[in-house]
């Protein structure tokens, strides 16, 4: 059973499957279901409702739906850069899966949000179009890369975006600007919003096939290189502090990873999960780990590193659910 005092029983739940059915079919709908098996760190509870949106017409509908229901509505994409609580998720959870890749013009390729980012990048590459081959690698899907403004290489995504597709609370459809997208490191104006994405359409331009596999095949390289591809993790789990905030901390670079490394953090560990040993920005989780795991050594990170230099961390990736 769940650890929280809330559950789908709060809503009520033949009502909200049989509006949703009207939007994706009620097979699709699924009641109180584990979360864990959709994250790259394999934790996390229950959610009153989970669905898959595998078009961007779906995604409209069930938008709509919700808002007919007023249950509150999470977006997960890839499962990447997200901590999902033990407790779970209320209301309805949206994974987006799938969806179209094309050429609005010349110079542009537009992308579903459920389509992967490493999906677009074959694409692309197969095509002789380039704009975002550097991000080879990265995972999660397009949907989730462009709310969080994925980086890579000390460059943003943002600078490849030239619109973006959204759906309001109420189901009603909007295409904003790059500018208007209110782009940061690691944000966008969806965190304030609430808005889903729908596509995201990037400046593109022609090059070699072979010229981009090579420059997709470096970035992959890469990221073996320096990161635990082989355990469950979410990505980088803090920001890197801006250059004002360690300008007092001699030797150290301006990275959340050598931050961590120089506290002497790597390698250790809270319940099953652990700090790695290859990049000290990644957490790593064994078989049983929970995310209360992880959010203690989340805190054991930012209190020691605040301790040693003076320097907050600002987690990366986002808490989903119920958290104490």
């Amino acid at each position: 059973m769940r650890e929280q005092e809330t559950s789908s029983d709060d809503f009520n739940g033949k009502h909200v499957i049989d509006v949703l059915s009207e939007a994706t079919g009620r097979e699709r709908i699924h009641r109180d279901w584990s979360l864990a098996p959709y994250t790259t760190f394999r934790v996390g509870g229950l959610a009153d409702f989970f669905l898959e949106a595998r078009t961007e017409k779906e995604l409209v509908a069930v938008r709509k739906a919700a808002s007919q229901l007023n249950i509150p509505v999470t977006m997960l994409g890839g499962g990447s850069n997200v901590l999902i609580s033990d407790r779970g998720v209320r209301g309805l959870v949206v994974r987006a899966r799938h969806g179209e890749i094309c050429c609005p013009t010349a110079d542009s390729v537009r992308a579903s949000a459920g389509v992967t980012l490493n999906g677009l990048v074959r694409w692309m590459v197969r095509r002789g179009i380039s704009g975002i081959e550097t991000w080879a690698g990265t995972p999660g899907t397009v949907g989730g890369a462009v709310a969080g403004n994925a980086h890579f290489g000390g460059r943003l995504l943002s600078e490849r975006i030239r619109r973006v597709g959204l759906v309001e609370a109420d189901g009603h459809q909007v295409e904003v600007s790059v500018a208007e997208m209110n782009f940061g490191y690691d944000k966008s104006r969806i965190q304030n919003t609430k808005e889903l994405i729908l596509w995201a359409e990037f400046e593109t331009a022609q090059a070699s096939p072979t010229d981009l596999r090579r420059a997709a095949r470096r970035s992959l390289e890469f990221r073996k290189s320096t990161q635990p591809l082989a355990e469950p993790s979410a990505g980088c789990v803090f920001r890197n502090p801006m250059m004002t905030d360690t300008e007092l901390v001699s030797g150290i670079p301006c990275s959340a990873g050598a931050l961590i490394d120089a506290a002497g953090l790597k390698g250790c560990a809270e319940g099953m999960a652990r700090v790695s040993e290859r990049h000290a920005n990644f957490f790593v989780t064994r078989r049983n780990a929970t995310a209360v795991d992880i959010k203690a050594l989340m805190e054991r990170c930012k209190e020691t590193v605040e301790q040693k230099f003076n320097v907050e961390l600002v987690p990366e990736i986002s808490l989903l659910g119920e958290f104490d």
